[in-house]
């Protein structure tokens, strides 16, 4: 009890004001450390021995440790510093570990504090180490998962992705996604369908972490998946090969060096190939970056060597294709001429 009310008197506080308005990567800016460090991390190193400590009652401490006192340490997350961030992350996992009745409304609280960030704030410094902390929640899912998790998949992992500062903690959310797929390929059709939905249509930056993380996806995505979703797809994949960007169309040829990906595009090249070739054929001829042209020639060269025949039928639809919209292009112009004159 004594010790329970230590904690409390010394870490349940008002947080200061932010000294930085937007969230920021702590790596580009300068940390900001909470003044009362010192005497803090005191109380946070105790109170960590005495959570972890296996004389520890739980039946005991159940009074003490509830609902209030996590949403207590939920609040405090929004903290500047780093370090308090740190303690906390671990002091929440060791709670959701050895208090079983706590674990339902700790993923509640986490899902309402996203809910609040994505759709109210855009701004919470706690995102990443809640993330972490659900990423080792999610590796210890039972299978078959739950109603409730897969909604919360749907509902708050993958509309997170569209909030300006994703850069700062993508890197945790790109590892929830995955380890959901991971757990079940099913999903795979959901996420991907989800990400599509909401790719960024001019943040360059954004658009390469969303192709990474596809790129993960993919790995993990069955045969029978990758059909389902194989169009709109590829319909993005082309607008990123032909990207005037050249880290973006870069990366999206890329995806031709992952081995189990190319594996899987040649199973289904009749379907992929008409959809990616005006891009690739764009590329080859007017690309503005070496590297982007030398990389749309291989893989060209990969489905040559697959299927020559279907690259030439691939060739003359586009040609017919642009003749036509050449040719309507010409007698809108002469429609054009008439009316002037």
């Amino acid at each position: 009890v004594e010790v329970m009310k230590m904690v409390k008197i010394n870490l349940f506080r008002t947080l200061p004001p932010k000294v930085h308005q937007t969230m920021i990567d702590p790596e580009e800016e300068e940390a900001v450390y909470e003044p009362a460090w010192p005497h803090l991390q005191i109380v946070y190193e105790f109170f960590l021995r005495f959570i972890v400590s296996g004389d520890l009652d739980v039946r005991l401490m159940r009074k003490h440790i509830n609902a209030q006192f996590v949403n207590g340490l939920l609040e405090l997350l929004d903290s500047e510093d780093r370090r308090e961030r740190d303690y906390l992350k671990t002091i929440l996992h060791r709670i959701y570990a050895k208090f079983m009745m706590l674990r339902a409304w700790i993923r509640k609280s986490i899902s309402l504090t996203f809910y609040n960030f994505i759709y109210a704030t855009e701004h919470h410094n706690g995102v990443a180490e809640l993330l972490e902390i659900l990423g080792s929640i999610i590796s210890g899912f039972a299978l078959p998962l739950k109603t409730e998790h897969k909604q919360f998949l749907k509902t708050v992992l993958i509309p997170m992705h569209k909030v300006k500062p994703l850069q700062v903690f993508h890197q945790q959310l790109s590892y929830c996604v995955t380890q959901f797929v991971d757990k079940d390929h099913t999903l795979a059709p959901t996420v991907i369908n989800g990400l599509l939905k909401v790719w960024p249509a001019v943040n360059s930056s954004k658009e390469l972490l969303f192709l990474n993380e596809l790129e993960e996806l993919l790995e993990l995505t069955q045969p029978e998946e990758f059909e389902m979703v194989l169009k709109p797809l590829f319909r993005q994949i082309s607008r990123s090969i032909g990207s005037p960007h050249f880290q973006i169309a870069e990366r999206a040829l890329f995806v031709w060096n992952n081995e189990y990906i190319s594996s899987l595009i040649a199973d289904y090249r009749r379907d992929v190939l008409p959809i990616i070739f005006p891009a690739l054929h764009v590329n080859s001829q007017s690309h503005w970056n070496p590297t982007v042209s030398t990389l749309t020639l291989n893989v060209l060269k990969i489905f040559m060597d697959l299927d020559s025949e279907l690259v030439e039928q691939c060739s003359k639809a586009h040609e017919e294709k642009m003749k036509s919209q050449a040719q309507a292009k010409q007698r809108r112009e002469e429609m054009w001429s008439e009316l002037m004159s």
